[in-house]
């Protein structure tokens, strides 16, 4: 086996042992994409995949709108109550926040590594998502921001 098949490897291994079938699929599927010499299309993934994994957990989200589950009358109920008004405020700051974080991994390769390094342990040992590593970056972000500020 190629060494450089080794780190998808040891994550595949991890995350058997931490029972996350999404990261032992997600892991299988490049190693076998790999192995078939498949690599066009993990660079579409790397390119494209992102984009695809939000616009499908957008979906997954307004699924119960198109079902028909909430209404408009819920939705306007959200914005009387104070867990409404929290989290209407939460995901606005959070999808702030993913948006730095992607702006962060795009301009800091050498973090990304870190940062999957630590999703990965997070979702292997924590029951965390693989959904992490923007979050992740938008906060490393703004850390790294901030002791920067504070070293002026």
């Amino acid at each position: 086996m190629n060494w450089d098949n080794m780190p998808l490897v040891v994550i595949l291994v991890l995350a058997v042992i931490g029972n996350n079938q999404s990261v032992s699929l997600a892991v299988a599927v490049l190693l076998v994409m790999k192995f078939l010499g498949l690599t066009t299309w993990i660079s579409s993934i790397e390119n494209h995949g992102l984009d695809i994994g939000i616009t499908i957990l957008t979906m997954v989200v307004l699924t119960p709108l198109a079902l028909g589950r909430v209404s408009i009358v819920d939705m306007m109920v959200a914005f009387k109550t104070q867990a409404g008004l929290v989290a209407i405020i939460v995901g606005m700051i959070v999808s702030w926040v993913a948006t730095q974080g992607l702006y962060f991994l795009k301009a800091s390769p050498e973090a990304t590594t870190a940062l999957i390094i630590g999703t990965i342990g997070g979702v292997c040992f924590l029951n965390g998502l693989a959904i992490g590593p923007l979050i992740a970056g938008g906060v490393a972000a703004m850390i790294i921001n901030l002791l920067n500020s504070l070293k002026q």
